[in-house]
């Protein structure tokens, strides 16, 4: 844990006054070599931010692991069992996130929420758990403060909630009092680097072959398509699964509210909004965003998720026959493209049902709707492919692939439009109604 800056120095402590502070004699080892280094860093004027590598910062550390065990071996503190272990954590407390950082490394820990100080929570496969971690009110903002010094991004009373990407590319959200009620609320979803395309996905039983071959088709021969489902469902990761299957060649432009996808072709421009100033200036939202990237020659267009009125700059872009891909927050696939047909509207009175409607019902070719289960699995339980045609006020779609006893199977049904399909030579009947064949 770490000490109150107030109290670094460059001398020792007694060890009751250490004791007084932490029961546990190397945790007050630990605050006090930290405290040690912090000290000699500002009297060097040294900047740890700059020191990408981290090799300053160990050779700090250890300078001063090595003068704490040289006086306790004297009996004046406590002796320390593991010196390595010790300046590791060091290391991540100055240079990474504290207490949090062997969290942040465990590649099966995929979120970190705190609520307060003593409540921690951690999710490893969709599944949360309780850690046994106990922080200060002051702990935790210096965490926040660490985390967002890269971003150009801040949280205060001003601007009581902050979106932000971390230097590996996970997602930080806080929201601060008064709007919780006591403490401070921090949010980490890691990035999770390990799926990079469809391919993946099938081996992880999240996608069956055959509709993972047809999704590259879909892809392939420039598809619009809308990814859905609850939070937490993997629709980021299927979106970033879905772009690995463009063609190398393709011009893609990503605006997202904070950075969180990855695209493995060489053209890739990605944006991300901005938050106002101090003074409420400066703010880019999505909606400049989308109407910039079309300015920059997009071969495809993406948008991270729709949840206002973004949704009819979008509808506009596809419209006009760029291709395109978003996600939204929904229940099924056909409440998605529901709930695509009335976030449009928010944009001002002058846009009615008449008109956003049958624009979602032909601008959007393919939904695949993500779950993720009990037990912590991620899957896709449904595609549906829109018809064109608007059916009781709502676009209407055909049912491509359904859950049957448990396994995303193939209806038989192959989309209605298929003039994409036709100029791209590409057949989709030969993926959807036979068993998939080849790799996507």
């Amino acid at each position: 844990m770490l000490l109150p800056r107030g109290l670094a120095g460059c001398g020792e402590l007694p060890l009751h006054a250490m004791r007084s502070r932490h029961t546990d004699p190397v945790t007050s080892a630990i605050g006090l070599i930290t405290d040690r280094v912090r000290d000699r860093v500002r009297r060097d004027g040294v900047d740890l931010a700059a020191d990408i590598d981290g090799a300053l910062a160990a050779r700090y550390v250890h300078d001063e692991v090595q003068a704490y065990s040289e006086h306790a071996l004297g009996g004046s503190q406590p002796l320390l069992a593991d010196e390595v272990a010790v300046t590791r954590q060091v290391v991540a407390t100055l240079t990474g996130f504290g207490a949090l950082q062997p969290f942040l490394d465990d590649p099966s820990v995929e979120e970190l929420w705190i609520n307060g100080p003593g409540s921690v929570f951690i999710a490893r496969e969709g599944v949360s758990e309780r850690v046994p971690l106990q922080l200060s009110e002051g702990e935790v903002r210096d965490l926040v403060e660490r985390m967002l010094h890269s971003t150009g991004r801040r949280v205060d009373l001003s601007s009581p909630f902050v979106d932000a990407s971390l230097p590996d590319g996970s997602r930080l959200h806080v929201v601060i009092p008064d709007i919780t009620r006591a403490h401070w609320a921090v949010n980490v979803r890691k990035f999770r680097g390990g799926i990079r395309d469809l391919r993946e996905l099938v081996r992880l039983g999240s996608l069956p072959q055959q509709a993972a071959e047809f999704l590259h088709l879909c892809v392939r021969s420039g598809q619009n398509m809308l990814v859905s489902g609850a939070t937490q469902s993997g629709k980021t990761t299927m979106l970033g699964a879905l772009l690995a299957s463009a063609r190398p060649d393709e011009r893609i432009v990503t605006v997202e509210e904070t950075f969180e996808l990855s695209v493995s072709g060489a053209d890739w421009v990605a944006m991300q909004c901005r938050q106002p100033s101090l003074e409420g200036t400066g703010e880019i939202t999505l909606r400049r965003l989308i109407k910039e990237a079309l300015r920059m020659r997009p071969d495809r267009l993406v948008v991270g998720e729709v949840r206002e009125a973004e949704s009819l700059d979008l509808l506009i872009a596809l419209n006009s026959g760029l291709p395109g891909m978003c996600s939204i927050h929904a229940n099924h696939a056909r409440d998605a493209l529901a709930k695509l047909s009335t976030l449009p509207l928010l944009a001002g009175r002058n846009i009615d049902a008449a008109f956003v409607v049958p624009t979602v019902a032909s601008a959007i070719d393919v939904v695949v709707h993500a779950e993720l289960a009990r037990g912590g699995r991620r899957r896709v339980i449904e595609i549906v492919a829109p018809t064109g045609r608007v059916v009781d006020g709502t676009p209407e779609a055909t049912t491509l692939f359904e859950l049957v006893e448990g396994r995303l199977t193939a209806t038989g049904e192959v989309p209605e439009r298929a003039a994409k399909f036709r100029r791209a030579g590409i057949d989709p009947g030969l993926i959807l109604r036979a068993p998939g064949r080849s790799d996507p």
